[in-house]
């Protein structure tokens, strides 16, 4: 028998060949056969040749019988190409995934090294890094081409940047501080303050770009070196005066045109992108969901009142504006300035007469420049009137109203006499109401502001009204001489708003 084979294995070689094939092979293993390589004997030839042919009649009738049962073979083919169809699938599916990874790795590594994605609505421009060094020296600007050059600029990461600029249309993170400030006219004034990280950027903002760009010659809110003051003055001993507010002045001034001021200053559409976002936000809703709470955007992205850099955006912003009404002004015979989102016009002899054009101008220029006039904000002085600008009486000098300045003085007799309890000034906390209206009167009339100061100085440093200050601050109630209550009838009536930072939506920034 055939060294290592069984008994059946033999069969299977010999039904697979011939009886006398095996036989051979076997000989000539044992050396029964005499071997000649070269030169191979006609029987083993014939046997060989028998053995070849013989298998591959078997394999034809095995094929014969095979195609006997057509449903047979549609299976087996069907099977075959199942499995190779299954097999192109694997290698595919491991190719695929081949290349997801690497373009996963290049993304983690384009990321470190540029901002490629900062939100929906916003990314479509990213790819754009060329930033006008001309345009930008002119303005005497810092040149930032993408945002890895202006994150190093204000000394945070690159990740800490497009945490700071992501548009987010729902998310788990705020970085706006919200509450509200009573309007005189009756109403609440949102304040989206800044948190600390976003603030620092956008007083880099402010100070490293928007400072450095002039401003029109008629604007004169938040710009260095001018004030209220510096605006009324323009319009001291005029026969009349026009007084003109805008409505919902920040919320119209919305991501897109604050986006298209960086790009005209000259900057590439990746920095203004970045810039734009940093310096806008979305009024939101809060929404508590599986005991977390969300930040669900109702509005699309605007300036923010209380952040910092809002006001000089809105006077860069408002430079055409400005430029037009200048034209309109010496057109008709009339003085213009502008304190944010108050403008005054002004004019004496015939010019008065000219009011009716001046103001349907005005309305034309507005609805063009994209903004919408307070209808009830619109007011005419004319000469025999009190005429105010920002607050400031500009009748033949600058002064302030006497019944207001006979009010303030006889509340801080009242205070001197009873103390804090049950005293209110304007709709915000006492203390800094008083301190606030104080600076204001010096502004205006250096003289009769010190001598304000200086009687709220001693009343506040006086060891009764100290005691009843602290109080106030911790929210006790504040016993006065003779008299008992809460801290002042109309804070207590706002409880909902932050007694810290009641005032002027401009004092928060």
């Amino acid at each position: 028998m055939s060294a290592g084979l069984t008994r059946q294995e033999l069969y299977d070689k010999i039904r697979a060949s011939s009886k006398e094939e095996v036989i051979l092979e076997e000989m000539v293993r044992l050396g029964f056969w005499a071997k000649n390589e070269s030169v191979p004997s006609v029987p083993e030839t014939f046997i060989r040749k028998e053995g070849e042919l013989r298998r591959e009649l078997n394999e034809l009738l095995s094929e014969q019988a095979r195609y006997r049962n057509k449903q047979q073979v549609l299976t087996d083919m069907r099977k075959a190409r199942m499995a190779a169809a299954k097999a192109k699938r694997a290698e595919t599916k491991k190719r695929n995934e081949e290349k997801r990874l690497q373009r996963a790795a290049a993304w983690k590594e384009e990321k470190e090294k540029t901002i490629v994605y900062l939100g929906e609505d916003v990314s479509a421009g990213l790819n754009k890094t060329t930033s006008d060094a001309e345009q930008l020296q002119k303005f005497g600007l810092p040149l930032l081409n993408d945002g890895a050059q202006l994150a190093a600029a204000m000394g945070i990461s690159l990740g800490k940047l497009r945490f700071l600029a992501f548009n987010r249309k729902v998310g788990t993170v705020s970085h706006y501080k919200r509450f509200y400030l009573p309007k005189k006219s009756g109403g609440r004034r949102l304040i989206s303050a800044p948190m600390p990280q976003l603030k620092a950027a956008q007083y880099w903002v402010l100070e490293n770009i928007l400072y450095k760009v002039p401003n029109s010659e008629s604007a004169h809110g938040f710009v260095p070196g001018k004030s209220i003051v510096t605006n009324a003055s323009n319009h001291v001993g005029q026969e009349v005066v026009i007084n003109i507010d805008l409505k919902d002045f920040f919320p119209t001034i919305e991501y897109k045109r604050v986006k298209g001021l960086f790009i005209k200053l000259g900057y590439s559409e990746q920095i203004a992108t970045i810039l734009g976002l940093l310096c806008t936000e979305p009024e939101v809703d809060q929404v508590a969901l599986d005991g977390k709470e969300y930040f669900v955007a109702n509005t699309p992205r605007h300036l923010p009142q209380g952040a910092p850099g809002s006001p000089a955006i809105t006077n860069l912003i408002c430079y055409g504006l400005d430029k037009r009404f200048e034209g309109l002004a010496k057109r008709f015979g009339y003085t213009y300035s502008r304190y944010a989102d108050d403008m005054t016009f002004s004019t004496k002899g015939e010019a008065a007469d000219k009011i009716g054009q001046l103001l349907w101008s005005v309305k034309q220029v507005v609805k063009e420049e994209g903004f919408h006039l307070h209808p009830d904000k619109l007011k005419v002085m004319r000469k025999g009137d009190k005429r105010e600008v920002t607050g400031i009486v500009v009748n033949d000098k600058l002064s302030l109203d006497r019944e207001t300045l006979r009010k303030f003085r006889a509340l801080l007799h009242q205070i001197d006499k009873t103390g804090l309890a049950n005293k209110q000034w304007g709709n915000g906390n006492i203390i800094s109401s008083v301190e606030g209206f104080a600076n204001y009167v010096a502004m205006v009339k250096p003289e009769a502001g010190r001598q304000l100061k200086d009687k709220i100085k001693v009343l506040f440093n006086r060891e009764d009204i100290k005691a009843q200050a602290r109080a106030m601050m911790s929210g006790a109630a504040v016993n006065g001489a003779g008299s008992t209550g809460s801290i002042g009838g109309a804070a207590a009536k706002d409880e909902h708003i932050p007694k810290k930072e009641d005032g002027n939506w401009w004092d928060v920034v």
